[in-house]
């Protein structure tokens, strides 16, 4: 059994050190083996051109919400992952996710599926779609916009992942249902930690949905938060449970697929 926990925030945008310490404030108390964090967590999601992006952007494994996130993780010898603007060498900028250890090492993710003007700001993830362990559990990550294509949790799936991680910036509605599709889908965990409030910088104001949700394999909601606070949300799981792949006990949903018709 673990504790996985997603955190939904509602940061100001660019101000990196005052979103981070409520994060830090919102979860000292808990308790939680995983912790998702949103999409952009730290620094917003509307930028007003690539060079702002730069900016804020910092190298995966480096930099301060790195430091502040591997420390956390190490206080509570848990797994968190975030979702951050990452610069790499030089002026390539990715949308990415850092899964960051106890002991500092970590696993990147830079998004697939970029949505809408993300396509003016940053270059298309190459990453591609893996699977890794913590403590005996297997993990992917995908990052928001990702949610539409079925093909990138299935991806993970099929590598063998029992959770799916899902950081978030949210503005269209359907997601939060279209997750509970893809988890009957895989039959894994799915873990979506999206954001709320809004933000107007470039003329077109976004509202971020919230909703952020813990899903069993079954597609209970096991944890939800609402569409308007931020929010710690928690449930205890077990992973094994996603490795059961029986629909009836005449269905599985990997046995009988038919990719020769696909």
């Amino acid at each position: 059994m673990m504790i996985v926990s997603a955190y939904q925030n509602k940061p100001e945008f660019g101000r990196m050190s005052e979103n981070i310490d409520r994060l830090l404030k919102a979860v000292d108390k808990q308790d939680f083996d995983i912790l998702i964090l949103p999409e952009l967590f730290a620094v917003g999601y509307q930028f007003l051109n690539r060079r702002e992006a730069i900016s804020l952007a910092e190298p995966a494994g480096d930099g301060e919400t790195y430091e502040r996130i591997s420390a956390l993780a190490r206080q509570k010898k848990a797994l968190v992952i975030y979702g951050f603007p990452e610069r790499d060498k030089g002026e390539h900028l990715y949308n990415s996710s850092l899964a960051v250890y106890p002991d500092g090492s970590f696993r990147l993710y830079r998004k697939t599926h970029l949505f809408d003007t993300e396509k003016e700001i940053f270059d298309p993830g190459d990453t591609g779609f893996s699977v890794f362990d913590f403590r005996g559990t297997r993990l992917g990550m995908m990052i928001c916009f990702d949610w539409r294509f079925p093909e990138a949790a299935r991806k993970l799936t099929l590598l063998g992942a029992q959770i799916i991680c899902h950081p978030s910036n949210l503005v269209l509605p359907h997601c939060p249902e279209a997750m509970v599709t893809r988890v009957l889908e895989n039959r894994v965990f799915a873990i979506t930690a999206d954001r709320v409030g809004q933000e107007s910088r470039t003329g077109t104001e976004l509202r971020f949905i919230g909703r952020s949700r813990i899903i069993a394999p079954d597609g209970i909601v096991l944890a939800e938060a609402d569409n308007r606070e931020e929010a710690f949300i928690s449930a205890e799981i077990d992973p094994q449970v996603a490795d059961n792949k029986d629909v009836t006990s005449r269905n599985n949903i990997f046995q009988d697929r038919r990719p020769e018709f696909y």
